[in-house]
């Protein structure tokens, strides 16, 4: 058992029976009253942020959450499967804990975040940013730049569709940020 004043950002809590990692929090110590905890928490199963006030020297119970690297395997009818890196014990997830299924490729590494007491997947989270080749886009029109702010669609190796800018052409490779889904730049080769 851990108590507010252990509290410190990113640490892992038991709050309602679910998951949850303190991302900001403050000691507030009124002239009238007692002393209280606001916090912003984290739910660890669906990413949502909740605000909650702990009275201080209120008692929490601390869990112990752990990332594991993995690799993505492959895709079928039961799910995604993947492999740990070092143990190559292989474990398959349904499409609502992995994050962006859809800019995954075969032999992607990604982190997974583990509820160490119940050996639980809390998600599956990609690399920030993920290299991807241009399957498809139509041809960009004479006159556009790079400091043209217009997009339009291209398709990506694995099926995502996200948007470029109007000079990017089928065959080349980008790079994506996972967390916004948008273009980030070119990969040089």
């Amino acid at each position: 058992m851990a108590s507010t004043a252990d509290f410190r950002n990113g640490m892992c809590i038991q709050y309602n029976d679910k998951p949850c990692a303190i991302v900001w929090f403050q000691h507030v110590k009124p002239g009238k009253g007692g002393a209280f905890v606001k916090t912003k928490l984290r739910n660890l199963e669906n990413g949502r942020i909740l605000d909650n006030t702990f009275n201080a020297g209120e008692k929490v119970t601390e869990i112990r959450v752990e990332r594991r690297p993995y690799q993505f395997l492959y895709r079928d009818d039961l799910g995604y499967h993947f492999m740990h890196n070092e143990t190559f014990d292989q474990i398959d997830l349904q499409a609502d804990l992995v994050d962006n299924p859809d800019l995954m490729k075969d032999g992607q590494y990604v982190e997974m975040m583990f509820l160490a007491d119940e050996e639980r997947v809390l998600s599956c989270e990609l690399p920030p940013f993920v290299e991807l080749e241009i399957t498809y886009t139509e041809p960009g029109m004479r006159g556009d730049t790079a400091s043209t702010s217009s997009l339009k669609q291209a398709t990506l190796e694995t099926g995502a569709v996200i948007g470029v800018p109007l000079f990017i052409e089928q065959g080349e490779k980008i790079k994506v940020d996972t967390r916004t889904r948008e273009y980030s730049e070119r990969v040089k080769s």
